[in-house]
């Protein structure tokens, strides 16, 4: 003769204890995962560290000329202040990788440019002289009439 059983809930209290492992054992690889995840992030930014963010630095400047000034006083005065005006960017910003100036100049109402300025931070620490990376409009003496200026009204 077979004997016939009833399975009752209380059979299954044992395998709670499974649960509870296999619970556990899912918690502890996402532990691993968010631990790691700060060294490897170290490990990476010592390996291959991030590229600065380097730029140019745009810079116009618009001179007035004085009265009974002439055109070598008026561009003197222009690489004097691209000259300034270089130094301060690379002083105020050390990302400044390269600095480029134009210097316009208005004469009688006319304005034009007289020269430019580019120079890149080691170029300017070798030679900080604005005559030497200036290059020079040459058709500005005529557009600002230095040329004739005895034929325009006084200021």
């Amino acid at each position: 003769m077979s004997k016939i059983s009833a399975h009752l809930p209380s059979s299954i209290t044992p395998f709670s204890v499974i649960s509870q492992i296999a619970r556990r054992i899912r918690i502890v690889p996402l532990l691993i995962l968010l631990i790691s995840t700060v060294p490897a992030w170290f490990l990476t930014e010592a390996i291959a560290p991030q590229i600065v963010r380097a730029y140019t630095a745009r810079v116009d400047l618009a001179l007035d000329s004085l009265p009974e000034e002439n055109y070598e006083t008026v561009l003197r005065r222009a690489e004097a202040v691209a000259r300034a005006a270089a130094q301060r960017s690379f002083d105020q910003d050390i990302l400044v990788t390269d600095v480029s100036i134009i210097v316009s100049v208005q004469n009688y109402g006319l304005i034009a440019p007289i020269l430019t300025l580019e120079v890149s931070r080691p170029q300017w620490r070798s030679r900080p002289d604005a005559q030497n990376w200036a290059t020079y409009f040459k058709t500005a003496r005529s557009l600002l009439f230095f040329e004739n200026n005895q034929d325009l009204p006084k200021k």
